[in-house]
């Protein structure tokens, strides 16, 4: 058995076995991406993945966790704009996430990373819901907040889903971009729950 001699070091190689991650994942799905094919497509030896990430599942729960920062910070700038379309803004702002990131969306809601053996996983996920949670609590109130977070969440999670999988029937779609039709759902949504 022979050894590869490609060198380890390979510029800032944590970040980048993240970023050729998603790559791999978004061409061949959660079965095809492995250590090896990232550290081939790096052109670094196989080993040296390992120096950052000690199995597959620490690299998913990476590239998990970095979903989850993005989506944080997304849905943190949705709420710096005008406070009367914050509600559409955060909607939007997740579907829209889900759209323009499908591989490391659907990673991010798999399963197949055990959250609780990854701390920075978790509090990543955490975080990003608890912004959703702050405003239900301001429109709803404290009494059925879990409920209420919920279906928020629900709400614009199967949007994502259900645009992702081309699954919105032509009728209801009139003819309207995944980007048009988010807006327009997500808006009728809001209004209907009496927000501007």
């Amino acid at each position: 058995m022979t050894t590869s001699t490609k060198p380890y070091h390979h510029g800032d190689l944590r970040r980048q076995l993240i970023a050729v991650g998603e790559a791999v994942l978004a061409e061949r799905g959660m079965a095809g991406l492995s250590l090896r094919e990232v550290a081939r497509r790096l052109d670094v030896s196989h080993n040296a993945p390992f120096k950052h990430f000690a199995s597959r599942e620490a690299l998913l729960a990476a590239m998990a966790e970095a979903g989850f920062e993005e989506l944080g910070q997304r849905l943190a700038d949705a709420d710096a704009g005008p406070a009367e379309t914050a509600a559409v803004d955060r909607g939007l702002a997740y579907v829209t996430f889900a759209l323009e990131r499908p591989a490391i969306f659907r990673l991010m809601f798999s399963g197949e990373v055990k959250a609780e053996r990854y701390p920075g996983l978790s509090e990543r996920a955490e975080r990003s819901l608890s912004g959703v949670t702050a405003h239900v609590a301001d429109s709803f109130g404290a009494e059925a907040l879990a409920e209420a977070t919920l279906s928020a969440w629900a709400f614009v999670h199967g949007l994502a889903h259900l645009l992702l999988d081309g699954q919105i029937p032509p009728a209801l779609r009139a003819g309207r971009s995944d980007a048009e039709l988010a807006k327009a759902v997500v808006a009728a949504m809001a209004h209907g729950l009496g927000y501007p």
